[in-house]
């Protein structure tokens, strides 16, 4: 999936040209969606013969702005296009990608990740929950932790340990579960923000059909490493995980008219990021904007956000080669700095107001709660810490770290 160079103004060009024919706001949103997913709107950043259009990662921002210009509702969004659908084109059967990758792309359903668990986090191959194979399905059992958006989501991105007789990396296997099903029992965890993000995922004997086995028995920890790489180059940039509106039937968006969903305001809890362009005005708001130290860390978030983007764009094409050991997880450290360093130029700008909460801090507490969730940058995506051991030991070939046991022999 290389990356062509493109000309913004006239890809914008191109599709403000596309939606002045086919816009129609008395559609539903799903008849919608089916529309420009045909098009290749939807993903514009996947090559031709994955739904898409081959182009540059930055041509879905320029999309998006084209589509708001124009007063149409934007394309879907959301982790199954971030994660599940690249994975599932990559290591999934020609059934498999033709049975989950169109949904995704048309956002007829949604996907959350279902990875970590309380006693397997940084160590994720360290993972208890087991598949056990019965005839043509598979029953899991266990916990899952901190999954993004799992009460909206139809199906889960799993890795289960399929075999305790092999060493541990060996024994995983990759599976699209189907989560609305007896057996699975999904609790959100409440934040420091109020929201409720994240979610812990219990397993009791739920079902999978073998079919949806993505990759191989046993051959999970390799499409893990796929899953985890477009997730890691994918927010890289700094860029929003979440679509909005939300993909499948449970966001309540679907049968909707679609000119009525894209007039529907986005929650300020769907943005994560203080972007570039808003803490510019914000700065020119607050008399800030001739402030050399405000000029300078502005510059510096202008700097990581282009180092965070060409990173991303190198690691995906240098990964579909077989190199670029590392790329992705820089990627991911960039995405940190981005989102600590816009924090703390917005609480610079603003001082004491930036610690008011909603409803009397400004927009709405935007700032404030754009602080409190910016230590989560660290961790999710996998913590700043592994990352910088994956670039030592895989990129830069420096001594493994000793585990625990060894240090304390």
């Amino acid at each position: 999936m290389s990356e062509p160079d493109t000309d913004d103004h006239a890809l914008a060009t191109e599709v403000a040209d596309w939606i002045a024919q086919h816009w129609d706001p008395d559609a539903t949103v799903v008849d919608w969606w089916r529309l420009v997913a045909d098009a290749g709107w939807t993903a514009p950043h996947f090559p031709a013969e994955w739904g898409g259009r081959g182009l540059p990662r930055r041509a879905q921002s320029v999309v998006h702005n084209a589509f708001h210009r124009a007063r149409a509702l934007a394309p879907p969004g959301g982790l199954g296009l971030l994660m599940a659908a690249p994975t599932i084109r990559t290591h999934g059967t020609p059934e498999q990608i033709d049975r989950y990758v169109a949904p995704i792309l048309r956002g007829e359903v949604a996907w959350c990740q279902l990875f970590s668990e309380p006693g397997a986090g940084s160590d994720l191959a360290g993972l208890s929950t087991r598949a056990l194979r019965d005839g043509d399905k598979w029953r899991v059992t266990g916990q899952k932790v901190w999954s993004s958006q799992a009460m909206e989501a139809d199906f889960g991105m799993l890795i289960a340990r399929t075999n305790v007789d092999v060493p541990k990396h060996a024994g995983i296997s990759w599976f699209a579960l189907a989560l609305d099903q007896p057996g699975v029992t999904i609790r959100p965890l409440r934040e420091s923000t109020g929201h409720a993000h994240f979610n812990e995922v219990f397993f009791d004997d739920a079902v999978v059909d073998h079919s949806d086995l993505v990759g191989g028995e046993g051959n999970g920890w390799a499409v893990t490493q796929t899953t985890l790489m477009f997730e890691r180059a994918g927010i890289g940039a700094g860029g929003a995980m979440v679509g909005f509106p939300p993909a499948g039937p449970k966001g309540g968006f679907l049968d909707l008219r679609a000119g009525d969903a894209a007039g529907v305001a986005p929650p300020e809890s769907n943005y994560k990021v203080l972007t570039f362009d808003e803490l510019v005005a914000l700065a020119r708001e607050r008399d800030r904007n001739h402030d050399p130290h405000v000029r300078q860390a502005l510059a510096r978030l202008a700097a990581d956000r282009l180092t965070g983007e060409w990173t991303a764009k190198r690691a995906r094409h240098e990964i579909e080669r077989g190199r670029g050991a590392g790329l992705a997880n820089i990627s991911k450290l960039v995405q940190t700095r981005i989102m600590k360093g816009s924090v703390a130029i917005g609480m610079d700008l603003l001082g004491a107001d930036g610690l008011l909460w909603q409803p009397d801090g400004l927009r709405g507490g935007r700032y404030s709660e754009a602080l409190v969730f910016s230590t989560a940058s660290s961790i999710y995506g996998g913590t700043d810490q592994i990352q910088r051991n994956i670039i030592g030991e895989r990129a830069l070939g420096l001594p493994r770290e000793p585990k625990q046991e060894e240090r304390t022999q």
